[in-house]
């Protein structure tokens, strides 16, 4: 079944035309759980990984992220996407590419403790023979780092900034937010801004200020690749980003909606933490940053 988000209940350039150039197109996925085959777009599916290559192993220094403190062994990264070229046309793959693959290592990096993804671009018509993926119960890894499979419904939907909106046209715009939730009950930032969930391009969800990192080739910003959400909405956004096909009459009730499938269909459970992968388009090989928040 297809997932449509609803319309806007606004048309956010005509109360908000200031907005108008920071517009931005994202494809949320819309996961669900199923049984993806290798060669399908999915969260959390077994991937169309070459036969003739090794499986990705971390071995930088991680931690338990549930503890910070305890040191853990290097282990096999897990299968977070995988996206098709004829699924998501337009995202741009790099030429002679026809296939994403981004993983992660789920064990806390670095300062901030963040899963460290990689992310790999393949022409699909060249891998021949193809590997095993292997199975959460053979890894060793967090269970709640390690999506259950899901096939994806990919969207075209079209969002605006909310912490990205630059500092002086926010304040500029504060009481007309302020007007219109008044006005309608409608909050901006979470019922009109970025679409919530797992969700390539557009703007990352950020819960705190924006973090984005710069390229370390050649120094400029990276473009938001794909976000990585425990869950596809929260209290408040799912008035208006949860999808039709979801919406029964006991929606109303937020407690059935904790416990619907829609909420957290990959069953990820990392402490409300979102991860936010980036690329720089711009260098030939694509260089990968990474953030999370909460």
């Amino acid at each position: 079944m297809s997932r449509h988000t609803p319309g806007r209940p606004v048309d956010v350039e005509s109360v908000f035309p200031e907005l108008l150039p920071f517009r931005r197109e994202s494809v949320r996925l819309h996961p669900r759980p199923g049984s993806p085959a290798c060669r399908d777009s999915s969260v959390g599916g077994p991937l169309l990984w070459p036969a003739d290559e090794p499986w990705p192993v971390c071995d930088a220094e991680h931690y338990d992220p549930d503890t910070t403190s305890r040191l853990e062994p290097a282990a096999p990264m897990a299968p977070i996407v995988q996206i098709r070229r004829a699924d998501v046309p337009t995202l741009p793959f790099p030429e002679g590419t026809d296939l994403l693959q981004v993983l992660w290592c789920p064990y806390a990096h670095g300062t901030h403790c963040h899963p460290l993804p990689r992310v790999y671009w393949r022409d699909s018509l060249a891998i021949g023979a193809v590997g095993e993926t292997p199975v959460p119960s053979a890894t060793g890894l967090p269970d709640g780092w390690y999506p259950a499979p899901c096939v994806v419904h990919p969207e075209r939907v079209t969002e605006y900034p909310r912490n990205d909106t630059p500092r002086d046209l926010r304040d500029a715009l504060e009481d007309r937010f302020e007007a219109l939730l008044a006005e309608t009950g409608l909050r901006y930032s979470s019922h009109l801004a970025d679409a919530p969930g797992t969700k390539l391009g557009g703007y990352p969800g950020w819960r705190q200020e924006p973090c984005w990192p710069d390229c370390a080739t050649c120094g400029g910003r990276m473009d938001h690749l794909l976000t990585v959400a425990e869950g596809e909405f929260d209290s408040e956004s799912w008035r208006t980003w949860l999808p039709e096909e979801d919406r029964t009459t006991e929606s109303a009730e937020t407690r059935r909606l904790w416990e619907s499938e829609a909420f957290n269909p990959t069953r990820l459970d990392t402490c409300g933490i979102n991860v936010y992968v980036f690329e720089c388009r711009t260098c030939p090989h694509r260089p990968v940053g990474h953030w999370s928040d909460r």
